[in-house]
């Protein structure tokens, strides 16, 4: 999940659905596509420390994307490039393992089974 400042346009969204051209290390890269989508209800997670911050005039809004690749800061540039700031960024999902359940700071271990399959998902 991203918190962005301001609404996206329908425009803005499919844009990163397209794939975005940011700037890595000097170099200009498009960005595979990915699923972007407005969430309409905020996701239910624990208050930042600190809190982003509130500007009355400015609305911010909920994304949720579905990356298939990682460059470094990707979803930071992407939603920058798209004329949204990123405020809060929330890795949600690593394939089928989510933060359901866990508060910040917490952990637990990953069965046999969930390693075997991030292997899986890690390999080209």
């Amino acid at each position: 999940y991203v918190q962005v400042e301001g609404i996206p346009s329908p425009e803005a969204i499919d844009t990163l659905q397209k794939g975005v051209t940011i700037n890595i290390k000097g170099k200009l890269y498009h960005t595979q596509p990915c699923h972007a989508s407005i969430v309409t209800a905020e996701p239910n997670l624990p208050p930042r420390t600190p809190p982003i911050r509130f500007r009355k005039s400015v609305p911010d809004c909920w994304l949720s994307l579905t990356l298939t690749e990682g460059k470094n800061r990707q979803v930071r540039h992407i939603t920058a490039a798209v004329g949204h700031p990123t405020l809060r960024l929330v890795r949600y999902a690593i394939d089928n393992i989510t933060i359901n359940g866990l508060l910040p700071g917490n952990y637990r271990p990953l069965s046999p089974a969930e390693v075997k399959g991030l292997l899986a998902w890690r390999s080209p």
